[in-house]
């Protein structure tokens, strides 16, 4: 084992963006190339826009520097807490996404069914549609069953499989798969 400081991976890239309202804009072309190839990002009219999810896990890897309106950079709890503001799942929605994204899936946004994320499996994202649609939790909070139950049927008649994602006190995560019982 090598007692240099370059054992880790060389930065894929670098990319610079401004904290918004609802995420951070990236303006940079070949960057927004990069990224949405890479599935990140909504791009609408020549500018990326990464949920604050994304450039929290982006800003965690060093591969992205958040600017405020002044210019100055902002560090991850400064991202984290205006994500809070938004969002008060925003912690579960952060650990959730970088551990998905850290063993190699890509994640998406949810979409009108309540679960945050829409989840491909390796290698399909852009070719084929998401399996899975993740739905984030923390252990010893109530979840609504009836809740739980319309978010179950509406996965499945869209065709995917729903996962909850339960973290635990010591900040694992413990993953589900939610499918309805029938007795026969």
């Amino acid at each position: 084992m090598s007692d240099t400081k370059n054992d880790t991976a060389p930065l894929e890239f670098q990319t610079n963006g401004k904290l918004a309202d609802k995420g951070v804009t990236v303006t940079e072309q070949s960057n927004i190339d990069q990224l949405s190839s890479r599935g990140y990002g909504i791009i609408e009219n020549k500018t990326l826009t990464l949920a604050f999810y994304e450039a929290l896990y982006l800003q965690d890897k060093d591969m992205l520097t958040v600017k405020n309106e002044k210019n100055t950079p902002v560090n991850f709890q400064t991202l984290l807490q205006s994500y809070q503001t938004i969002d008060e799942n925003a912690w579960v929605n952060y650990i959730v996404y970088r551990d998905l994204r850290s063993r190699g899936y890509v994640v998406r946004e949810g979409f009108g069914v309540g679960t945050e994320f829409r989840v491909y499996e390796r290698g399909t994202y852009g070719k084929d549609s998401a399996s899975y649609m993740v739905l984030g939790t923390q252990e010893g909070k109530p979840l609504n069953i009836s809740i739980l139950s319309d978010v179950l049927q509406q996965c499945q008649n869209q065709k995917k499989e729903l996962v909850l994602a339960v973290i635990n006190r010591r900040g694992e995560i413990v993953y589900y798969a939610v499918s309805q019982l029938t007795f026969k």
